[in-house]
């Protein structure tokens, strides 16, 4: 690319200097005098020289953008790769506008205005370098001008370069708040016009946007003051240009003369365009900077390849362990889980309830693995750290709070990896009753599913759930967004098509959980009880029970829910008692409750 450059240019400055050589041979030629070309023959090497002109200037142009859309490339998906895998602490301290700033605006500026102005500017300076060289050898006696013109330059170039790149860090900074304020105000404009929030919505926004525009405004002023002294000094070099053959006026060639002074006249306003063309490009580069920071960023921890012992059917069973878990989203902060000891056998149903901040979803997260976790956690008897996160997250389904669905058709929402027939996508669609609802599996869903309801598309989410069919399945306060109906739709589906899988649901409402088999009460972190839930509500001072008490005139019918579904639990061949040990356990921890209690046998 250097040579290519320098090339140009000296193809460039040579067509120039052969203008003012051909201009001295028509003058000898015009005088009587031998001339060492004939005039054709100077047409001819002028015409080929501006034929060089333009095949180099277009050559050069083409090879530099191509090799810094190259770069903006590869950039993009460094950048991209790093965020994909980037920790969940990320996620928590940076928020979307941040995030999407660096992919729209400085992605923009790295493809469209950096690759121009670094062009610009190359192509300036090669000219700018070349003009002086040219003004130096027709006056060799201008030669101290020139440094001290291009040191005067450079000196503002360096008192100008400090504050605008600052001023373009802060309005890269500035602009993200305006984005962040902008999507939150389209995710909840329905709550804005509810509550007649329009007025404080545009009043916040008005004023994020006077902050960057304030800075925005700072930096057009620094390039509008770095045109005014660039300028004064390229009239002073002019003038002086000028002025310096006056005493050579029987010394030199009126040619030399002419093509001095209307190089220095074109270098008065090339030197400006060159100096704010390179200051630009310097300013711009600051979002390379903020690009090259997300290459940076700290990676989950996952093992490079999966433990040999791993079947590719794992798991099987569904058994999951914690064994002295603690977790924190901070590898030097306090932990939110802390030490949990808890044993899931295959197949059972457990609810997760406590108050919020009590680490229920922290509990989900760490089954994810998507904090530091210390201590283990055993899923079929293999601990989930010496599994990739790829395979652990695939093998474990999740119906989150806030359904996730893409822009893409049913087909691709349902099975994005083209793993299933059109027959078994139609099956699981039944099974949630949507089948009615859907008129095709290429029936496009629009941006975040907005042409469905909210139970519709958690719906759809366990449809891609009963696809996948594996042994342990998380409902993250699935229903809390969903009327009862579509709750019992729901609960009845999971009853139906996960009977044999292991099933962990984080509840907002009680109602939902007080028929599982278990159910694991946090609070402030600890797992303060875990048993069957009819169990747990003969302790009198229980957490449980002060829930369900706290629930006012549910608390009846939440006790007789939790009260049948222990009865069917020991009801002779009740798929929910696995062997008669666990039967006895219940018994007498039944019995052990009533005695404390002091109720009558």
């Amino acid at each position: 690319m250097v040579c290519i450059m320098l090339l140009s240019q000296i193809v460039f400055s040579g067509s120039d200097y052969f203008s003012n050589f051909w201009t001295q041979q028509e003058h000898l030629r015009s005088q009587s005098e031998p001339t060492s070309l004939s005039t054709y023959e100077c047409m001819y090497i002028y015409g080929g020289l501006i034929l060089g002109v333009v095949f180099m200037t277009t050559f050069r142009g083409y090879l530099f953008l191509k090799a810094c859309m190259h770069a903006s490339k590869v950039l993009h998906n460094r950048m991209f790769r790093c965020i994909l895998h980037a920790s969940m602490r990320f996620f928590h301290n940076n928020t979307s506008g941040r995030i999407l700033n660096r992919f729209s605006k400085d992605i923009g500026t790295m493809d469209e205005w950096l690759p121009r102005h670094m062009l610009e500017f190359i192509q300036h300076s090669l000219v700018i370098f070349g003009i002086l060289a040219l003004i130096v050898v027709v006056n060799p006696m201008l030669c101290p001008a020139v440094v001290v013109v291009t040191l005067l330059d450079m000196l503002i170039l360096k008192v100008y370069l400090r504050p605008s790149q600052d001023l373009k860090r802060m309005e890269g900074i500035c602009r993200s708040p305006v984005i962040s304020h902008l999507t939150s105000t389209l995710s909840g404009i329905s709550i804005i016009r509810s509550r007649q929030m329009q007025s404080t919505a545009i009043r916040e926004f008005d004023l994020l946007q006077d902050v960057h525009s304030g800075v925005w405004h700072l930096a057009e002023a620094t390039n509008t003051a770095l045109g005014l002294w660039v300028d004064t000094i390229n009239s002073v070099f002019l003038a002086v240009v000028t002025f310096s053959f006056i005493g050579l006026s029987g010394a030199t060639f009126s040619g030399n003369v002419g093509l001095a002074i209307s190089q220095a006249i074109l270098l008065s306003g090339m030197v400006q365009y060159c100096v704010r063309e390179f200051a630009e490009s310097l300013q711009q580069m600051t979002s390379v900077e903020r690009v090259l920071e997300y290459t940076e960023l700290e990676q989950e921890q996952s093992p490079h390849s999966d433990n040999n012992e791993l079947s590719p059917h794992w798991p099987q069973h569904g058994k999951i362990e914690f064994r002295d878990m603690s977790l924190r989203y901070d590898p030097n902060g306090l932990a939110v889980l802390n030490h949990l000891n808890l044993v899931i056998e295959p197949g059972w149903k457990v609810g997760v309830v406590g108050r919020t901040g009590a680490g229920k979803s922290s509990l989900i997260g760490a089954l994810f693995r998507l904090a530091y976790i210390d201590g283990g956690i055993y899923i079929d008897d293999i601990e989930t750290g010496s599994i990739s996160l790829e395979t652990l997250r695939t093998r474990i389904s999740i119906i989150p709070q806030d359904p996730v669905l893409f822009s893409a058709t049913i087909r691709y929402n349902l099975d994005p990896f083209g793993r299933y027939s059109d027959l078994k996508l139609w099956s699981a669609l039944e099974a949630v009753e949507l089948r009615g609802v859907i008129p095709s599996l290429d029936f496009e869903v629009t941006e975040r599913g907005s042409n469905f309801s909210v139970g519709q598309r958690q719906l759809l989410c366990l449809a891609r759930a009963i696809l996948r069919n594996n042994k342990i399945l998380v409902l993250d306060e699935a229903t809390a967004n969903v009327d009862l109906l579509t709750d019992s739709l729901i609960q009845r589906t999971i009853r139906d098509k996960f009977q044999t899988c292991t099933v962990l649901t984080v509840a907002h409402r009680l109602h939902t959980v007080m028929d599982s088999d278990r159910i694991v009460v946090m609070d402030a972190g600890n797992a303060v009880e875990f048993d069957v839930p009819h169990v747990l509500l003969q302790k009198p001072h229980g957490v449980l029970t002060q829930m369900v008490e706290a629930t006012g005139g549910e608390a009846d019918a939440l006790r007789q829910l939790a009260s049948k579904s222990f009865e069917e639990m020991l009801q002779p061949g009740g798929k929910k008692i696995t062997d008669e040990r666990h039967l006895l356990m219940l018994l007498e921890r039944t019995a052990e409750i009533l005695i404390d209690n002091q109720v009558p046998s």
